[in-house]
């Protein structure tokens, strides 16, 4: 019987190398970037961002914060690393600690503050809007650009707000916004509009550069189709303590689960405190494989800051110190996040950056 008391985060490089290279597949002849902002979505950039340069030759990356960037040049040290946040007062010494952070302008000032500032003659990216309506010039901005200030750019990038789904109005709305406002402004550089989610839309979305992120990661980008990402992201806990639980009586806090009959309970070792969404209190599922085949059991009451309590009647052959599983091959985050009522996105993030997890890379 082992006895542990961490929950426990793998993060199979394997699979997330492959899925890069099946994206980068379909993006055809668009140079594939990989996006690991947010320490890699809470996977670890420098391992992740590493990984990519030395085994898929990938020579583009971004991240929203110039200091996220800084702790991968070194590692990276031949990529462009483009800043989605931009520069700012609190950022510009970082860009001139090292020519390959190039900063993504997404108003006027910034632009005017870069000109002020800007170490040397790196070139920029320019973030247009184009129907998300969230950072980009609007085209009047644009429109008062001198033809010095257009010149200064080396790439124009936009952002889908509806690329998950494949036949929404807006996909339409913002190729036709995009290309236009580049025939006009931009006609001689770079674009990039897609991030994962507008790699499965096809060839007019992937323009020049395709920006690969959640789906790299295993996340389905694009749930209208079966997802063909390979699964990234296990998480599971050890389990603390196994009682039985009378009929009537309660379990957890705010005694929100009372037990109609008499039930098995085990204690596991992760709560809110290590990202899993107090939500799925009640309504959530846990897993254990045993003898040869996946045993289901339910989370009851609510899940508190260090433990979750499962109902685990039916499990057959449980120990203390057995493993159980919160997300896997079997049931993804995806999963974990439509029960949640949330996204995928945002578990992988809390879960991911939490350090009191074991983490583990396979690969």
């Amino acid at each position: 019987m082992s006895i542990l008391t961490r929950p426990i985060l793998e993060i199979n490089l394997n699979n997330l190398l492959e899925n890069y290279f099946m994206l980068a597949k379909l993006a055809h002849t668009a140079v594939p970037a990989a996006v690991v902002k947010d320490d890699a979505y809470g996977l670890g950039a420098e391992i992740v961002a590493k990984m990519l340069y030395d085994k898929a030759g990938c020579r583009n990356f971004f991240v929203a914060h110039a200091v996220e960037g800084q702790k991968i040049t070194k590692l990276v040290p031949e990529a462009t690393i483009f800043v989605l946040q931009g520069v700012g007062e609190d950022s510009i010494e970082v860009f001139k600690s090292s020519s390959k952070l190039i900063p993504v302008i997404s108003s006027p000032l910034v632009l005017q503050f870069w000109l002020k500032n800007k170490p040397d003659n790196r070139k920029p990216a320019i973030q247009i809007e184009t129907g998300l309506n969230r950072l980009g010039f609007r085209e009047d901005e644009l429109a008062a650009l001198s033809s010095q200030e257009l010149e200064v750019f080396g790439m124009v990038m936009s952002h889908l707000a509806c690329g998950d789904e494949k036949d929404h109005f807006m996909n339409a709305h913002q190729i036709e916004n995009f290309e236009r406002l580049k025939k006009i402004y931009f006609p001689n550089i770079l674009g990039s509009l897609s991030a994962s989610d507008g790699v499965f839309l096809g060839e007019k979305f992937h323009q020049n550069m395709v920006r690969l992120g959640a789906a790299m990661y295993g996340i389905n980008t694009a749930p209208y189709r079966q997802n063909q990402m390979k699964n990234v992201v296990c998480v599971k806990a050890p389990v603390l303590q196994i009682a039985n639980l009378p009929k009537g009586d309660f379990v957890g806090y705010s005694a929100t689960y009372r037990a109609s009959s008499e039930r098995k309970i085990a204690i596991v070792s992760i709560g809110y405190g290590d990202g899993v969404p107090r939500s799925l209190s009640n309504v959530g599922k846990i897993f254990f494989k045993n003898n040869g085949h996946i045993a289901e059991a339910r989370i009851i009451g609510r899940v508190s800051m260090d433990n979750i309590i499962c109902d685990v009647s039916d499990v057959e052959n449980l120990n203390v110190g057995d493993v159980a599983y919160l997300a896997g091959d079997f049931y993804t985050l995806d999963d974990v996040a439509r029960d949640a009522g949330t996204i995928s996105y945002e578990i992988m993030s809390r879960l991911g950056k939490n350090t009191r997890f074991d983490k583990k890379y396979i690969g």
